[in-house]
């Protein structure tokens, strides 16, 4: 096992991760606003599942986007 190559390829994959959930989360918030469902001062609970299918990783991470 290279520990460099592991490490680069598990920042690439988070990072791809944060940049397009980020992008989908400010797209539904955008149209959500536009379309008069949220009023922007709202705050929605949100969990992220990891499954690596042969390390036998499945684990849920919880949080919260606050918009104000």
């Amino acid at each position: 096992m290279d520990e460099e190559t592991l490490n680069l390829s598990i920042r690439k994959f988070l990072k791809m991760v944060g940049i397009n959930s980020q992008r989908e989360i400010e797209h539904a918030v955008a149209k959500a606003t536009a379309d008069g469902t949220i009023s922007g001062s709202e705050a929605f609970p949100a969990h992220v599942t990891l499954t690596v299918k042969g390390l036998n990783i499945d684990v849920k991470f919880d949080g919260e986007i606050r918009l104000q």
